[in-house]
């Protein structure tokens, strides 16, 4: 499977997901390379939070944003009254996601998550939407 194909389908995941939850969602048309926009891939909303979301989804190696990335989804995030989220997913876990400034930032300007990253710090789903807190072991 192209990797296009892959992210779509994961992308297609988190919105089913976040209507699940109650939200108002679409994938964002043409977002990434298919325009020149600062458009998001996904944007969410329940009438008291929005969210404009850039998903990545990876097998197990890292996920890497580009500075550009990152800044367009801010841009936009900001002009259109939505909170910038990164979400990420790695094969065989659930979606996590991180306000682009939680992110580590590269020597080079990219944006990386590691998995163990991920599933030590990043909001599940739940928290996201608001509908439980996420307890972690070292918190206990």
């Amino acid at each position: 499977m192209s990797a296009n194909r892959k992210g779509d389908r994961r992308e297609r995941e988190l919105v089913n997901e976040l209507d699940a939850a109650g939200f108002a969602v679409m994938r964002a048309p043409a977002s990434g390379s298919a325009t020149e926009r600062d458009l998001p891939d996904v944007l969410a909303g329940d009438g008291d939070r929005f969210f404009a979301i850039e998903a990545k989804s990876s097998a197990g190696d890292p996920i890497y944003l580009s500075g550009e990335e990152v800044e367009s989804l801010i841009y936009f995030a900001r002009n259109f009254g939505a909170n910038a989220r990164i979400a990420v997913r790695f094969d065989r876990e659930d979606w996590y996601f991180f306000h682009p400034g939680d992110c580590h930032v590269t020597d080079g300007g990219n944006y990386r998550v590691k998995k163990e990253t991920a599933l030590a710090d990043g909001e599940d789903l739940a928290g996201l939407v608001g509908h439980s807190t996420q307890a972690r072991l070292d918190d206990a």
